[in-house]
């Protein structure tokens, strides 16, 4: 089996995703046998990120034009005819396009995997923009989809309510588990004596639900005892107004310019800025717990690593997690001021050990549930039955 995976970016400037897709795909190559193949857009981290992939070796094209919008003339030539089966994770960009034109020329099964821009919270911003790349492809490329890829039951709702009448496989996003040893806090920060840290760590966007969570801190009295760190990239300015924010809130504020690397610091909201790789690890482990309030999302990498790494979550259900909140491995939290603010009191009045049995939790929980090797045999399921045909997998809905 021979499949083309195709991707708008295969550098972190695609965010959780590129997390989500590159362990995937490399699961598929290295256990399940698959020959993939990886093509995506280039961007200013592709040079430094492709090692990443090893032991695959992704194939990048030029962008022409606005980056909004993804156009690349060298992307058609570069998609792979004699793959018997492409696995498109585009959302609003020309390789939506691109990713259409060859399933209507090649006749050959493609899979869709929107993660999460399909969610009403999503569909509903950028409404111009979306609402013209609807009209002339991307509506075309859902419906002409074999089979779309849903991260959870709740987005296969989202395609339905969108309208989708395609089969549905539901396959979630994984993680990796380091050794118990790896993820042992006292491993990074010892018996510190300083605030416990609570860690946002992604796209710094509006969507994340940040300008609520930054409110419900300020009024917080026990956040004094705490550090809240925002680490992650910026898109469209929205740090800035966050540090502004801030200001406005009168809390003491750190950026990545002037931090101090040390829990005695008497600042109340850091500003950290990216971390990936050893220092994204290094800063999972010197967290006390992890934050997502967010009002859209598919399934968040982020959370999967936190729990992968010992940390109790707090988060609403909008991360379509509510396995973690049943097995008490993470707080449920709406996201308006109020709701996040009840949250974020209920954590702090969390000592050590209850801290550490949630962590504990969600470190279970992930072995069990989101382990790639499962995960990629799922999707090999999935995509002999695209090809071959006959019984549906168990995973995939029909109607």
């Amino acid at each position: 089996m021979k499949t083309l995976c195709l991707l708008e970016s295969v550098s972190r400037a695609d965010g959780g995703i590129f997390e989500a897709e590159r362990s995937l795909q490399r699961e598929l190559y290295l256990r399940q046998q698959v020959q993939v193949e990886v093509l995506g857009l280039e961007d200013r981290y592709t040079a430094e990120d492709l090692s990443l992939w090893s032991p695959l070796n992704p194939k990048t094209v030029k962008l022409s034009g606005p980056e909004a919008f993804g156009y690349s003339p060298e992307l058609m030539k570069a998609m792979d005819r004699k793959v018997d089966l492409l696995y498109a994770a585009t959302l609003w960009k020309y390789p939506s396009w691109a990713a259409l034109r060859w399933a209507e020329e090649t006749k050959k099964p493609m899979m869709v995997a929107p993660h999460g821009s399909l969610d009403p919270w999503a569909i509903s911003h950028s409404v111009w923009k979306k609402r013209v790349a609807s009209m002339l492809y991307k509506n075309r490329q859902l419906r002409r989809a074999t089979c779309l890829r849903a991260l959870c039951q709740s987005e296969a709702d989202a395609f339905r309510n969108y309208g989708l009448n395609n089969p549905i496989a539901i396959v979630p996003n994984g993680i990796v588990v380091p050794e118990i040893s790896a993820v042992d806090p006292k491993n990074e920060r010892g018996e510190k004596a300083g605030k416990r840290r609570l860690l946002f760590l992604g796209r710094i966007h509006p969507k994340k639900g940040l300008v609520n969570l930054l409110r419900a801190w300020s009024r917080s009295k026990k956040r004094h005892e705490w550090q809240f760190v925002i680490a992650g990239w910026d898109q469209g300015g929205h740090e800035a107004w966050l540090m502004e924010l801030c200001k406005e809130l009168d809390l003491r504020v750190e950026s990545r310019e002037s931090r101090v690397e040390s829990h005695h610091s008497d600042s109340e909201v850091i500003f950290y800025g990216p971390a990936f790789g050893e220092e994204k690890k290094s800063l999972l482990r010197s967290a006390d717990a992890f934050i997502l309030p967010c009002f859209s999302e598919g399934l968040p990498m982020s959370v999967l690593e936190a729990w992968a790494n010992g940390l109790p979550v707090v988060m609403t259900p909008e991360c379509n997690l509510p396995i973690g909140f049943n097995v008490g491995a993470a707080i449920n939290i709406g996201s308006t001021i109020d709701a996040i603010g009840a949250g974020l009191d209920e954590l702090f009045q969390l000592d050590k050990g209850s801290l550490s049995i949630m962590g504990k939790l969600g470190c279970e929980l992930v072995r069990e549930h989101f382990d790639w090797g499962g995960i990629s045999s799922r999707m090999k399921e999935v995509y002999s039955w695209m090809i071959g045909g006959g019984k549906s997998p168990s995973c995939v809905i029909v109607k």
